[in-house]
C-alpha cells in the first residue's frame, strides 16, 4: 500500500516523567511494543480532553486537561496497525499518584532514556519522543 493511502489514526499522547527523569511507557495487551500513554481522539473531542479521558481509563490517573502543555503535532507509523499512521498531539503533563495499568494496558514501565535501545518501542516513542523529550530539561 503506498503511503498516501495509509489509514490515519488521530491520537493524543503523553510525555510523563518521574522525579528522576524516567519516562512513563505502556504496553497494550496482546502487543510487545511500548509507547506513550494516551489514545484515540473521538470526533469533536479536544486532544487534551481525549488525553485526560484515556489516562483515567488506562492508568486510573486524573489529570486536568488545562495542565497539559502541548508539545506539537507529529506523524509516525502506527506501532500495532499495519498500513496505518498515527497523527499524534503530544502533551507533557504532571501527574499525581501512582498510575495503575487498567483497561487494555497490560504493562507499564518507567523507562530510563539510556536503556531505550534495548526495548521494542513504538515509532512515535523511538523516533520523536526520545530524541526530542527523552532527557530532563
Amino acid at each position: 500500500m503506498n503511503s498516501s493511502h495509509a489509514r490515519t489514526i488521530r491520537i493524543a499522547a503523553a510525555v510523563i516523567r518521574d522525579g528522576s527523569g524516567k519516562l512513563l511507557l505502556v504496553r497494550k495487551r496482546g502487543t510487545n511494543t511500548f509507547m506513550q500513554a494516551g489514545g484515540k481522539i473521538e470526533p469533536g473531542e479536544l486532544p487534551a480532553v481525549a488525553l485526560a479521558r484515556e489516562l483515567r481509563e488506562e492508568l486510573g490517573i486524573v489529570v486536568d486537561p488545562a495542565s497539559a502543555s502541548h508539545l506539537g503535532s507529529f506523524s509516525a507509523p502506527a506501532a500495532n496497525e499495519p498500513d496505518a499512521r498515527v497523527e499524534a498531539e503530544l502533551f507533557e503533563l504532571p501527574i499525581a499518584g501512582e498510575p495503575i495499568p487498567a483497561a487494555e494496558i497490560e504493562e507499564m514501565i518507567w523507562l530510563s532514556p539510556e536503556l531505550a535501545s534495548a526495548m521494542k518501542l513504538a515509532p512515535l516513542t523511538a523516533d520523536i519522543v526520545l530524541p526530542r523529550y527523552g532527557r530532563q530539561p
